[in-house]
């Protein structure tokens, strides 16, 4: 079952408008699907500065030898 979307508006370039339109014709992809794996990605690479739980070695609960 498809996760419910919430709507919202972004502005992008011409030139991004025009390259992803050319993509979902080439594709058949939705835009709207490279959009959300854009946000993913920097998400992800942004993903150290997002609050989250530890790990047991990030929280300084490394096994000593």
């Amino acid at each position: 079952m498809a996760r419910k979307k919430i709507s919202t508006t972004i502005y992008i370039t011409p030139e991004q408008n025009e390259s992803l339109k050319l993509l979902h014709e080439r594709t058949k992809v939705p835009i709207a699907v490279y959009i959300r794996e854009g946000i993913d990605l920097v998400l992800e690479r942004h993903s150290s500065e997002l609050p989250g739980q530890l790990t047991l070695v990030a929280a300084g609960g490394e096994k000593k030898s």
